[in-house]
C-alpha cells in the first residue's frame, strides 16, 4: 500500500533533518578536538615547520611557538646597527645581566639587547644555545647571542608593556596600565605556568631571581617569566667580565620590593 505524498515528505524531511544533525554534531566534535589540539601546542610551544627569524617575528606572541636549533650567533656590528649604536633612546633599562636596549633587525624583528662586558668563551655560547632551546607561552624567548669587542650579549624577543613592576609602581606615568584584578590574576597565572614549565624540564631549571621586574607582559598582556637561567649562567662564568646587577644580590624568589 502506497503511503501518501504527504507522509513520504515529512519522513524524507525528518531523516534529512537527522542527516544534518548528526553531521553539525561530528564537526563540532572534530573542531573540539583540533582547538584542544592547537592549545596544547600553543602551551608546549611545538610547531611543525621552523620560521625564519623574520617570521617569528610576525608571529603572535600567543600563538603556537617557533623552533630554533639552538641560539642565532649575531655580529656586533648587526646589533649595533640594530640598537643606533646603542644609542641612549634605546636604553629601555637594565638587569641583572646588563643595560637593555631595543633593536630592530633588518628582517623586521623588534628585538631587546641585553650587553654586558665579557670576553668570548666557548661554554657561555654552549649554555646560551641550551637556554634558547627552552620555548613556553609564559617564558622570554632567547633568540641569540653575541660575543666580540669585549662584550657579551644575549638578545631575547621584546615585549612592548614592558614589565608587571611598572605597571604595578608607576601608575603615574601615562604610558603605564592600571592593572584590574582579572589581569592580574591571569598574569599571575601565566607566571606561574611560566615556572612550572622551567620546573618541570630535565634537569629543572630553578630561576632564583624571580620577582615582578622579572614578569614581562606582551601586547595582549600575557605574562612572560625573563631572565630564565641567566643567575646560573653568571655564576658559572663570573670570571668572564663584571655584570652590572640590580637591586644586590639575587637571592631565590626574594621580592626586592
Amino acid at each position: 500500500m502506497a503511503l501518501p505524498t504527504a507522509v513520504v515528505a515529512g519522513i524524507a524531511a525528518g531523516a534529512a533533518t537527522s542527516l544534518l544533525v548528526v553531521v553539525l554534531v561530528v564537526a563540532w566534535l572534530v573542531a573540539r578536538r583540533l582547538r584542544a589540539r592547537h592549545d596544547r601546542s600553543s602551551e608546549t610551544g611545538s610547531s611543525e615547520a621552523p620560521p625564519t627569524l623574520a617570521e617569528w617575528g610576525r608571529f603572535s606572541r600567543t600563538a603556537s611557538a617557533p623552533e630554533f636549533n639552538g641560539a642565532k650567533q649575531f655580529s656586533l656590528e648587526e646589533l649595533a646597527q640594530a640598537t643606533k649604536n646603542f644609542a641612549e633612546a634605546n636604553l629601555v633599562g637594565a638587569g641583572s645581566f646588563g643595560l637593555v636596549y631595543k633593536g630592530l633587525l633588518l628582517d623586521g624583528t623588534v628585538v631587546a639587547v641585553k650587553r654586558r662586558d665579557g670576553a668570548p668563551r666557548q661554554d657561555f655560547a654552549d649554555e646560551v644555545k641550551r637556554l634558547s632551546e627552552i620555548w613556553h607561552r609564559n617564558v622570554v624567548t632567547l633568540i641569540g647571542y653575541c660575543q666580540e669587542g669585549g662584550l657579551q650579549m644575549l638578545v631575547f624577543e621584546y615585549l612592548p608593556n614592558g614589565s608587571v613592576c611598572r605597571h604595578l609602581y608607576d601608575t603615574g606615568k601615562k604610558s603605564m596600565t592600571r592593572l584590574e584584578f582579572k589581569q592580574r590574576l591571569s598574569i599571575a597565572i601565566g607566571a606561574a605556568k611560566g615556572l612550572n614549565h622551567l620546573h618541570s624540564l630535565a634537569p629543572p631549571l630553578i630561576h632564583r631571581d624571580f620577582k615582578t621586574s622579572n614578569v614581562l607582559v606582551d601586547e595582549n598582556f600575557i605574562a612572560k617569566v625573563s631572565d630564565a637561567g641567566i643567575d646560573r649562567l653568571l655564576r658559572a662564568f663570573e670570571d668572564a667580565g663584571p655584570s652590572q646587577r640590580c637591586n644586590g644580590s639575587s637571592s631565590a624568589y626574594q621580592d626586592p620590593e
